[in-house]
């Protein structure tokens, strides 16, 4: 006698026992740094403009001298204003479905609310690309100006907003090399208080909102604190609303959390005041009514985000590098 053709009699007389509501999600990562944007005032809104222009202070008045009781004053017109511009990005993808698959899932028959689900799955797959995307050096001609370019471990190199960073000092960003002395790690807290004071005023004023790592070394930040240590900030509800930082680790008084897409060996030391990611009127994460074909029985959302991340002022930003060395 020939084994079963296909399942066997047990499922095809017996319904499974479904558990749970939903797909247990087994893919997606925590996405750290986009809900830091969208939560921590790194996120706004622009209304149009073919490119996105940041308005940049980026030199003295040189005529500004002491002098003697008659002597002239220097009359001399100096420009200390430019711009630094960002082109638009945009991301955007589709949720395909066939009326066959949604009506196979109706009414009794279905396990869970496939619509809803399969709109929720684009909405996540949309969220990592950017995040992704928000980590990357964008070398591409349609990535987002990532972190790593904005934010770069050799800042005397690379153009950055349309601006030389090898010739204009005032627009590097901060790096220190965190290799170590003798153990690995030794060097890790130095560091990161060098960047974080270098890319600050004085230590007190436009310093880091938020410090971001990838897991391997944040954990051995974490590993350095003292056992009994803790760290309390004068006014913890003002992180409230930012739920993915309520738990997280506290460097010189800011949130200091790690992202699995971040890359690996550096520390990043973000500033909400200068670093934006911009998105234009209506499209963030904007989902468009659905298209059915004259040709097909199925139905698409398109879903898009029109924008980019873009700095203001270059030197209120940071990183550490090789922690790990």
């Amino acid at each position: 006698m020939p084994g079963t053709p296909n399942q066997g009699q047990l499922i095809a007389s017996v319904w499974e026992n479904k558990l749970g509501g939903k797909p247990r999600d087994n893919i997606f990562l925590s996405r750290a740094l986009f809900y830091a944007l969208g939560e921590k005032g790194f996120k706004q809104q622009a209304d149009g403009g073919r490119l996105i222009e940041n308005t940049i202070e980026f030199a003295e008045n040189t005529t500004m001298q002491m002098i003697g009781e008659m002597d002239p004053l220097d009359v001399t017109r100096i420009d200390v204003f430019d711009v630094a511009r960002y082109d638009w990005k945009i991301a955007a993808g589709t949720v395909v479905f066939s009326d066959l698959e949604l009506l196979r899932s109706a009414g009794a028959s279905g396990k869970f609310d496939l619509m809803a689900e399969k709109m929720e799955n684009g909405r996540d797959s949309h969220i990592a690309l950017l995040n992704r995307q928000c980590w990357g050096l964008g070398t591409g001609s349609n990535d987002i100006d990532g972190i790593q370019k904005l934010i770069s471990i050799t800042p005397t190199t690379g153009t950055v907003g349309g601006i030389n960073r090898a010739t204009f000092a005032f627009w590097r960003n901060k790096a220190t090399d965190g290799t170590k002395t003798t153990v690995i790690y030794d060097n890790l807290r130095a560091s990161m208080r060098t960047t974080y004071n270098n890319c600050s005023l004085g230590g007190i004023k436009m310093t880091p909102t938020v410090i971001i790592a990838d897991q391997t070394t944040f954990q051995a930040y974490q590993g350095l604190l003292l056992a009994n240590e803790r760290i309390v900030t004068a006014d913890k509800k003002k992180d409230a609303d930012a739920g993915i930082l309520n738990g997280a680790t506290y460097f010189m008084d800011k949130p200091m959390f790690y992202d699995e897409d971040a890359p690996a060996n550096k520390v990043w030391f973000l500033n909400s005041e200068v670093l934006k990611f911009t998105y234009l009127k209506g499209g963030w994460m904007k989902m468009k009514d659905a298209i059915e074909p004259a040709n097909a029985l199925t139905s698409t959302h398109r879903i898009a985000t029109f924008g980019n991340l873009n700095t203001s002022a270059s030197r209120h930003l940071g990183v550490v590098y090789n922690t790990a060395s």
